[in-house]
């Protein structure tokens, strides 16, 4: 009977100004005959029913509970404000607390506390890549939304492409590990309160011929070295919200990862009831948005498509045109009071310059006027691998897809993408805005001196520009 290890996972799967979605899993490995440590096999989905007890799934909203649960919730004094319990399921929402206010939390899983004590990260070892002690322990506190009536300002980070995986070292065109790394710590050092993904979230682990092949994200396992590894000591602390890429759907791979989407992010648990508000639109794609306090409003837009074959994108489906609407109003025509900002992010981009993709003529044509009628300043995209920033129409258009995966060769369609500065190296975005302004600064990967630096990015014309990019209301 083989050994096995379990390592176990927390997860801020959601956050409001006045609840908390709170998760815990884990992942299986086979032990190494006789190693001291080090734990080199990752235990496929299929390979569950050997482990005990038995199971199918070990992580995100579908997986089978460990049993009774319990999650508190404590204030800076260390005094017990909110509790929840479960015995079916690994997720509980933590209700009752107040906004924009920092808290600390547990979760205790049959009386003994999950995650608690140095944990085992995957890491280049004595006995090469595996899981190992890291001498780390988590640190379980976030900080609460503000209210919807209250203006705040605010932190976030912008990543997209990321999708790669760290289970191998490093390369030049693969560098996730090393923007991960930058990432968590701006969530420390630059109160970085909620990251938006700008698509291909997970990609294909191998490739035939150019095909991908094999664990393209369609099972939880796909999901340890891109996504919960990656990103282990920040997805404790803040929410994530996703968009959806071409590679996380049957438009480019064999497979279509929707359903894993709604699983590891936590989509349902989120976002239902929201579609009858209007907020959300989901199926077939991914649409919502959601307000950080009472000048914010962030837009979800799904821009891939079913299958290659299947030519119209999500935002031209019929199903979605009530919500995009009303996403993008007039600003002197609007329901309800307008936030300063509206701040949509999607994964294909209206404008690039390449090297591989160029302008999306869909999305100019129909969702390009929709911003500029709503007043929207800057729209955060991916799918092409650098960073590109282009201005037109009075509109800020940031291109962020080198969270993993880098594209090294420099790109041509400058004009047409109205492009005024680019990069080819891994990065994210950290955008800080108030009321008055918004700047935004690509942030480099972590190198060997170990603290935050800016992308060094150029114009067309390969002269350096400085950065942040200022955006005034």
């Amino acid at each position: 009977m083989p050994e096995f290890h379990a390592e176990p996972y927390l997860y801020l799967a959601g956050l409001t100004h006045k609840a908390a979605l709170i998760a815990w899993g884990g992942f299986y490995f086979k032990v190494r005959a006789q190693a001291l440590d080090g734990f080199a096999k990752l235990i496929d989905d299929s390979g569950l029913r050997h482990v005990h007890p038995p199971r199918r799934e070990s992580i995100g909203a579908r997986s089978e509970s460990f049993g009774q649960a319990r999650v508190e919730v404590f204030d800076g004094a260390g005094a017990l404000v909110s509790f929840a319990e479960t015995t079916t399921v690994n997720h509980v929402w933590i209700t009752g607390l107040a906004p924009d206010t920092e808290y600390t939390y547990r979760v205790l899983v049959n009386d003994e506390e999950w995650g608690a004590g140095e944990r085992r990260d995957w890491m280049n070892g004595a006995q090469g890549q595996g899981l190992y002690k890291s001498g780390r322990q988590y640190d379980n506190r976030f900080r609460t939304h503000p209210h919807p009536e209250q203006s705040a300002a605010l932190s976030f980070a912008v990543i997209g492409d990321f999708g790669t995986g760290v289970r191998k070292p490093s390369k030049p065109e693969r560098r996730q590990r090393e923007v991960a790394a930058a990432l968590e710590r701006a969530v420390v050092e630059r109160d970085v309160r909620l990251v938006l993904t700008t698509g291909d979230n997970i990609y294909a682990g191998k490739t035939l011929f150019g095909i991908p092949i094999g664990a393209t994200g369609d099972e939880d396992d796909d999901w340890f070295f891109t996504f919960y590894q990656p990103y282990r000591y920040i997805i404790n602390r803040v929410p994530v919200y996703p968009t959806v890429g071409n590679h996380d759907s049957g438009e480019t791979e064999a497979s279509d990862d929707r359903q894993q989407l709604l699983d590891n992010f936590f989509l349902n648990e989120r976002f239902t009831g929201e579609e009858t508000a209007g907020r959300a639109s989901i199926g077939p794609g991914l649409f919502y948005r959601f307000h950080y306090g009472a000048d914010i409003e962030f837009i979800c837009l799904d821009t891939s498509r079913k299958s290659l074959l299947f030519g119209r994108r999500f935002f031209e489906h019929p199903n979605h045109a009530s919500f995009i609407d009303a996403a993008f109003p007039a600003s002197s025509n609007a329901n309800e009071p307008a936030p300063v900002w509206r701040i949509p992010f999607t994964h294909h981009p209206p404008y690039c310059a390449g090297p591989q993709h160029s302008n999306s003529r869909s999305l100019i044509e129909h969702i390009v006027p929709l911003f500029a009628r709503a007043g929207v300043r800057a729209v955060f995209s991916g799918h092409e691998h650098n960073f590109q920033h282009s201005r037109d129409g009075g509109i800020d258009y940031f291109v962020t897809g080198g969270g993993g995966k880098i594209r090294l060769s420099r790109p041509s369609d400058f004009a047409a993408a109205h492009t005024t500065a680019w990069a080819a190296a891994g990065h994210f975005l950290l955008v800080e805005v108030d009321s008055q302004g918004m700047k935004v600064t690509p942030i480099a990967e972590m190198g060997d001196g170990g603290g935050l630096t800016e992308l060094n990015v150029v114009s067309p014309h390969d002269e350096p520009v400085s950065v942040p990019f200022a955006i005034t209301r």
